[in-house]
């Protein structure tokens, strides 16, 4: 509500791709991303917030678990943002119990040392991309296992996955895998209405303006998918089969906090640590 008093000084986050900023600028201009947007959002109503991102794409839960509860909770965190799961969820072993027990290790202990943690439920993938409709089931069993695990430590959920408009193309890039700009504005707005903050609201769950020829979008679908499976499917098929992730060799962009409104460090900084 407007004038509501804004308790949170320290946010970090932790997570993936989607945590990083994959899909909201690149790599050579910089990531943005809804962690981003939620810092800035948070730093409006406190000048004096500082944020760190420790998220990596490619990163499966356990990795997440691994490499970035101890620097979280060495920034000792008042507001955190955990959100893992989806690169699980796409490899031939899954197994939910598995990954929301990841989960649920950051949430007890990070809410243990005082923080308040917020997640979010995942949407219908194969809404998203037809050829995922095989993992359907696995994202309705993950994300009944993050609401469990997030009501038994006090965690917020952002509930993305009740609502049509988060699998609108438009909110997604286009390798369907990463949220687009708008769909990075909008998971940013999620959070900050999960966890009522000031001047947020349920305007993220609004769908967007009508197509203005959704019917010749129908007729293309069959090439689309060809296309999609060909330039993105394909080389991440690949680099499955040989062992690789998107994330090898890549560091946190904001390992530690400071200003949402400062620039991350450089590389070449990152490289003198």
């Amino acid at each position: 509500m407007p004038g509501a008093h804004m308790p949170f000084s320290r946010y970090v986050a932790l997570g993936d791709s989607q945590t990083e900023g994959v899909g909201d600028g690149d790599d050579l201009t910089g990531l943005r991303g809804w962690a981003d947007r939620l810092a800035e959002y948070l730093v409006r109503h406190n000048p004096d917030l500082l944020y760190a991102n420790l998220a990596v794409r490619g990163r499966l839960a356990g990795q997440v678990h691994a490499e970035q509860l101890d620097a979280a909770l060495a920034l000792r965190p008042d507001l955190a943002t955990v959100v893992a799961g989806v690169n699980d969820l796409l490899r031939p072993r899954f197994d939910a119990d598995e990954v929301a027990a990841h989960l649920e290790a950051m949430f007890t202990a990070l809410t243990a040392q005082g923080a308040r943690v917020a997640t979010l439920t995942f949407p219908d993938v194969a809404r998203i991309t037809p050829l995922a409709r095989p993992v359907r089931h696995r994202v309705t069993a993950l994300n009944h296992r993050i609401r469990e695990a997030a009501h038994r430590h006090g965690v917020v959920v952002a509930e993305t996955s009740h609502h049509a408009v988060v699998t609108d193309p438009r909110l997604w890039s286009t390798d369907r895998l990463h949220a687009s700009p708008l769909g990075h504005q909008r998971i940013a707005a999620a959070i900050a209405h999960a966890l009522a903050l000031p001047d947020s609201d349920d305007s993220w769950t609004h769908p967007l303006p009508a197509l203005a020829t959704p019917q010749a979008a129908g007729r293309r679908t069959g090439a689309a998918e060809l296309r999609w499976a060909a330039e993105f499917l394909g080389p991440w098929l690949t680099r499955r089969l040989r062992g690789r992730s998107s994330g090898d060799g890549r560091t946190a962009k904001r390992p530690y906090l400071t200003s949402p409104d400062a620039a991350p460090p450089t590389r070449r900084d990152l490289d003198r640590t």
